[in-house]
């Protein structure tokens, strides 16, 4: 018993030990990178009329989900700017998730990039609330 229990704290500890030291470790941001890249990859077979709006608005919000959470990693020591540079990224990534929805309305993607999209930034969501309600173990 006192084994088992030995090597649970060691993990524990070897958990705490492991410092995040770049934004970029961080999963939440790893996901939203990758799904902005996704959504330019896809949005370049938007119809040409689409480039100055639509294609245009999905690509930044996508990529401010990224932006903003940077920005808060750097600015960690404030848990208020930390805090609020969450709920930045959360509201870019809910107008990602209309733009999306007007490329399914619109037939430039289907019914099930549609889904699989949304369901990548519901996940966004849930990682970015957890990190406001947990945000004194993120900031300095």
């Amino acid at each position: 018993m006192d084994d088992r229990r030995r090597m649970k704290d060691e993990k524990s500890m070897m958990k705490q030990a492991k410092r995040i030291s770049s934004v970029r470790e961080l999963e939440v941001y790893r996901l939203a990178f990758d799904t902005a890249m996704e959504i330019f990859e896809l949005s370049k077979s938007f119809p040409p009329e689409e480039k100055y709006s639509l294609t245009d608005q999905v690509r930044r919000s996508s990529r401010s989900v990224c932006t903003n959470i940077s920005e808060g990693w750097r600015k960690r020591k404030y848990k208020a700017v930390f805090i609020n540079k969450l709920t930045d990224a959360e509201q870019e990534a809910a107008e990602t998730q209309t733009w999306l929805e007007f490329s399914l309305a619109c037939k430039y993607i289907n019914q099930d990039m549609f889904k699989q999209l949304d369901e990548k930034y519901e996940h966004i969501f849930a990682m970015l609330i957890t990190m406001e309600r947990r945000a004194d173990s993120f900031c300095k």
